[in-house]
């Protein structure tokens, strides 16, 4: 949407930079002017000016300058049109949009309206809490042992939610408002829907914890984590998914941590709550963390909004070294040439609060500065179990670094990368670059290869649609279906399975499928994934960053059984299906998993074959997994053909995209998978 600029100067004109900034900066009239500390860096004397006269800011310290609307880009760190859309929306100004239907305005407009209540709901919530901590002793001793004081603890919001079941019955009197539950602060007891709402129980979903408010970078309270007193568990708990709050978007701390990011020169990302507490505590503002998942893209262009320099701080151990490896698959698409991204492991028995109480700020500092770059740490990553002496440990590793070095952008870095990497694995950097580039240009039906199309033409413009603008090979004479379920219908006669021992397909031998037990419809791709990760809990771990992402963002039971794992993992490390079905009691997708699981314990595997039945079954679920990521591939092609003409991003979104998808068939043709 292109916003005009006779809006633009108008929403300049009506706004008032003094009331804007006043906002978050305290400002005192000095002559024709107002004055204040500076946000963007830490100052001891007022140096930042607010002219009225002119609507303009500047800081004769920094530097920095701009105007109401360049004042919510860089502290708030927003985009320059949700910028003008907050501002407008402060001063009752409808911004511009006429290439926007009736109905998605009017959807809009409610979704913000939305977004506002339920803000005002937990910043109430917010409120009760802080006024709660102070008569509660037990709390108030738990942050003095973990040495926080009162000044931080007023900082960053800390409250303490009540031991009671309806604490916030006194704070909210319509308990039974809605907004309670689509906020996250009561849980609702249905009994599986076979209650009215009126029946249904009710009762807060925090109790007995200290509450750290969780914000977004407009300072509006969008969530809690609660930590219990004790050692109880879950130890941690969040606010759960709703309208504004996302723990796969949001960094807890961002919001008091902005100004500290341009004072240190680079932002420091940490594991929990505490962590970012007790580092402000000790002299270390700049610190933020996820919110108990793994480090996400989304995680990394946010910090790049407010700096060009991100160090990842995790723990030495194994757990450690998996959420690295998560936070690297994240932090690759933008490792720029200008940007420094590294990676710090601190000693096992530590954590960043008792490194710096027992080796002090300075010593912390100094092993910051050392901290890995993201070059060596992905270096490390790819050449993990791979022998470096032989042929065949030097070709796993090229496999290995190949997709993390493709995710980079383009530049200095990637390149210099290539070099290094080629040096490695004992090739020239021009045979590495045509080996990864060898994958032969497939061509449309009857037509030009795919890349002689215009750039700035649709891919299918002028075809039938659906499939038919995906340069796929023809199926060859003995093709047949894919074994699991898939939403599409298939396009050929489907053939029986024929013997008992086993059957040939694309030249390798595979073993025949087990149906499911009963009669019903065969095992989707979503349904093996789940049997043979339950299985193996192993395998989960040495997933990727995307496929963890792709799997627990599956719509239903699924999804929220892979979200489960995930934090099984986290909380206690890998478990045997017999520990994991424990955990599975009285959780809505237990039924699923005890469907599936009823296959993968329908037989012994027979005593010696332990080993390739493991192999056997790491093979299936890596061809399941890709035929998964090509389908959703698929569907990010036709988003962004969706957005030509909207989006002048979308022609190179899907390019990058398309090769993906290309790499990836081409790679399931080579295993002789690709009817998998």
């Amino acid at each position: 949407m292109t916003i005009p600029a006779s809006f633009i100067q108008e929403l300049i004109a009506r706004a008032d930079v003094v009331e804007i900034v006043g906002r978050y900066v305290q400002l005192k009239k000095a002559g024709a002017n107002f004055m204040g500390l500076c946000p963007f860096h830490g100052e001891k004397s007022p140096s930042f000016s607010v002219s009225p006269t002119k609507q303009f800011y500047h800081c004769f310290g920094c530097g920095v300058h701009g105007n109401a609307i360049g004042f919510l880009m860089e502290h708030a760190g927003m985009g320059f049109v949700e910028a003008v859309h907050d501002l407008a929306g402060q001063y009752g100004m409808q911004v511009p949009e006429d290439d926007v239907s009736p109905a998605e305005r009017a959807r809009a407009a409610s979704q913000r309206q939305k977004q506002a209540t339920l803000t005002d709901v937990l910043e109430k919530a917010g409120d009760a809490y802080r006024k709660h901590l102070r008569q509660a002793p037990g709390a108030i001793e738990y942050l003095k042992g973990r040495g926080v004081s009162g000044e931080v603890a007023k900082q960053f919001g800390i409250g303490y939610a009540p031991a009671g079941w309806r604490a916030l019955a006194s704070v909210f009197p319509d308990y039974d408002d809605p907004l309670l539950a689509e906020s996250g602060l009561v849980i609702v007891n249905n009994e599986e829907g076979k209650l009215s709402d009126e029946e249904a129980k009710r009762y807060d979903r925090f109790r007995d914890r200290v509450m750290f408010p969780i914000r977004n970078v407009k300072g509006e309270c969008i969530g809690f984590g609660g930590r219990v007193l004790g050692d109880e568990k879950p130890k941690y708990l969040n606010s759960p998914e709703t309208p504004v709050f996302s723990k796969g978007r949001e960094l807890y701390g961002l919001y008091e941590a902005r100004a500290a990011f341009r004072d240190k020169g680079y932002a420091l990302v940490t594991e929990g709550y505490m962590d970012v507490v007790a580092l402000a505590q000790l002299g270390f503002p700049n610190a933020v963390a996820t919110l108990g998942t793994a480090c996400t893209t989304e995680h990394v262009q946010k910090l790049f909004r407010f700096t060009e320099s991100v160090v990842f701080s995790f723990d030495g151990d194994a757990a450690g070294r998996r959420a690295a490896r998560k936070a690297l698959d994240g932090a690759l698409p933008y490792a720029t040439d200008v940007r420094s991204i590294k990676f710090l492991f601190l000693p096992a028995e530590h954590d960043p609060d008792s490194f710096i109480r027992e080796h002090g700020a300075e010593a912390f500092a100094r092993f910051v500065n050392e901290a890995t770059p993201l070059s060596r740490f992905m270096i490390e990553a790819a050449r993990e179990g791979c022998d470096l002496t032989t042929a065949e440990g030097r070709a796993h590793m090229t496999s290995n670094v190949r997709p993390l070095w493709n995710a980079m952008p383009d530049g200095a870095l990637k390149r210099q990368l290539l070099s290094e990497i080629a040096t490695l694995v004992q090739l020239d950097a021009s045979a590495l670059s045509e080996l990864w580039a060898s994958t032969p240009g497939l061509r449309k039906a009857g037509g030009a290869p795919a890349q002689q199309r215009r750039h700035d033409e649709p891919p299918g413009y002028g075809d039938a649609g659906g499939d038919d603008y995906y340069p796929d090979m023809p199926p060859p004479q003995d093709y047949e279906p894919p074994r699991y379920e898939n939403d599409s219908k298939p396009k050929f006669q489907q053939r029986k399975f024929t013997g008992k021992g086993g059957r040939r397909w694309g030249g390798k031998f595979e073993e025949p499928i087990e149906p499911l037990r009963g009669r019903g419809a065969p095992p989707s791709r979503p349904d093996v994934a789940v049997r043979l990760l339950l299985s193996n809990m192993a395998q989960w771990e040495a997933l990727s960053h995307e496929l963890h992402v792709m799997l627990c963002d599956l719509p239903g039971q699924h999804g929220a059984l892979f979200t489960w794992l995930d934090s099984q993992l986290h909380e206690h490390g890998v478990q045997p299906w017999a520990a994991l079905r424990e955990g599975l009691r009285g959780l809505e997708f237990e039924p699923l998993a005890e469907r599936l699981m009823s296959v993968a314990e329908a037989g012994p595997v027979p005593q010696g074959e332990e080993a390739q039945h493991l192999a056997d079954s790491a093979r299936e679920l890596a061809s399941v997994l890709d035929f998964m990521l090509e389908e959703l591939l698929k569907k990010q092609e036709s988003e962004a053909i969706a957005a030509f003409g909207k989006d002048p991003d979308a022609p190179g979104r899907f390019r990058a995209i398309q090769a993906r998808r290309l790499e990836l068939r081409a790679r399931l043709r080579a295993s002789g998978s690709e009817t998998a």
